[in-house]
Parts: structure tokens; C-alpha cells; sequence
């Protein structure tokens, strides 16, 4: 290399540049040959579809994150099927007793005074991983279809894999009975049919919401004469 000239090597992106530069051509010369070359790199990235380092470096960061962000979503939709499935809640009767029973005839009138009394003894168990929240409802008493009596049920939360015992007194209303048809005949013949029903309503939360039904419906015959309850066959129901 001559006197007076000076090799400069400059990394242009991602390549090496070496430059002669003549110690005769002023340093403003120099600047301008630099910046062009800058400019054809540039374009010549572009023209070959090569990215820049830090583009580079940041598109990679965000197929990452949104890769992880799909893995958590698979993965919480794979336990929400299988481990936290969200599951019925059962509700069993384990006893309709009868507490109390009074009878007086109006033979003249052809009606009955009638005061009835049952206790019903049953349990809700929750067998999902997550607590089922219900909301206030009533169990009703039930003569051929008309509501005769009824009892709140506060609202609640069951716990996971907990079984709630509830105790409910369901007792007649005299005066709903006074307006039923057939209360007299029924009597008579020493059977009383009498229906219990009582739904629960509620959510169990998995990943989301799960609306949750459950109904229990007795049908129950009083022994009227022996004053006992002859018969009781329950049916159950739970939708999800």
C-alpha cells in the first residue's frame, strides 16, 4: 500500500467492506463513498429478502411467545376435558317421614281439615375438582299438580367432591286444600297422594362457566288411617 493512502475495513450489516482511502481526497469524499454504501447494502438486503439482525431477533420473539401462549391454551383445554370435566351433581332422597297428621271431616260440607307435616331428608354430592355454587330455591308440596305447601332452600356452595345434607320441613297449607276437587274422596278411601319436588340451579366454574340443573320428584301416598307413609318412588334429573 502506498504512502498517504490508508485501508479502512468497515462491517456493513452483516458483511465485512474494505476501503482504500487516498490521503489526496478529502475526508468529506470519504463520508460520501461510506453513507453510498450503507445505501447499497440496504438494497441489497431487500432486493435478496435477507432481514436485519434486531427485525430478525424480534419476529423470533414473537412466534415464541405465541407459540407458548397456544401450548397453554392446548394444555388447559386437555384438562378441562379430562381432569376438571365438569360433572353432574347427585342428589339423593334418603327419607320422606311424617311428622304430623291432623284430620277433621265436614261431613255436612262434604271437606276436610286437613294439617300435614313431612320432613324430607336429602343430600347433594359435587363430584367435580371445582365448587357448585346454587342459588335460593324452594321445595314445594304438591297435591295433583296444585302447590299445597313449600319451604326455602338458602343458596349455597358445595365443595369439591362434598356431599351437603339438607333437612326441609314441608308443611300443608289448610287453606290451599279447602279449593282442591277430590281431597274428600281421597281421604275416604284412606290414601293420600302428595307430590315433593325441588330443584337446584347453579354454576360450576372449570375454565368458564357451567350452568348446572338438578330436579327431585317424589311422589308420596299417606297411609291415612294407620297415619304412616305407605309408598314413596323418587325420580331424579340433571342437566348440564
Amino acid at each position: 500500500m502506498s504512502s498517504g493512502s490508508l485501508l479502512i475495513v468497515r462491517r456493513s450489516r452483516s458483511r465485512f467492506v474494505v476501503v482504500r482511502w487516498s490521503g489526496g481526497l478529502p475526508c468529506r469524499h470519504l463520508d460520501l463513498i461510506l453513507a453510498r454504501m450503507d445505501v447499497e447494502s440496504k438494497q441489497s438486503n431487500k432486493s435478496t429478502g435477507m432481514v436485519p439482525p434486531k427485525k430478525r431477533r424480534a419476529r423470533n420473539c414473537c412466534f415464541i411467545c405465541v407459540a407458548v401462549v397456544l401450548l397453554l391454551g392446548l394444555l388447559f383445554l386437555i384438562l378441562g376435558l379430562t381432569v376438571f370435566k365438569a360433572k353432574k351433581p347427585v342428589t339423593t332422597v334418603n327419607s320422606v317421614s311424617l311428622r304430623d297428621l291432623d284430620i277433621s271431616f265436614d261431613f255436612a260440607r262434604l271437606q276436610v281439615h286437613l294439617n300435614v307435616t313431612l320432613e324430607a331428608d336429602l343430600s347433594v354430592r359435587n363430584p367435580n375438582r371445582v365448587g357448585f355454587k346454587y342459588d335460593s330455591t324452594s321445595a314445594i308440596l304438591q297435591y295433583k299438580g296444585q302447590t299445597v305447601g313449600d319451604a326455602p332452600v338458602p343458596a349455597g356452595e358445595i365443595a369439591s367432591r362434598e356431599t351437603r345434607p339438607m333437612n326441609i320441613t314441608l308443611t300443608v297449607m289448610a287453606d290451599r286444600l279447602l279449593s282442591t276437587s277430590g281431597l274428600f274422596s281421597d281421604v275416604r278411601s284412606g290414601m293420600l297422594p302428595l307430590t315433593t319436588y325441588i330443584k337446584l340451579s347453579g354454576v360450576v366454574r372449570v375454565l368458564f362457566k357451567i350452568h348446572v340443573k338438578t330436579a327431585t320428584t317424589c311422589d308420596l301416598y299417606i297411609d291415612v288411617l294407620n297415619r304412616k307413609l305407605a309408598n314413596q318412588t323418587c325420580h331424579y334429573k340433571t342437566k348440564l
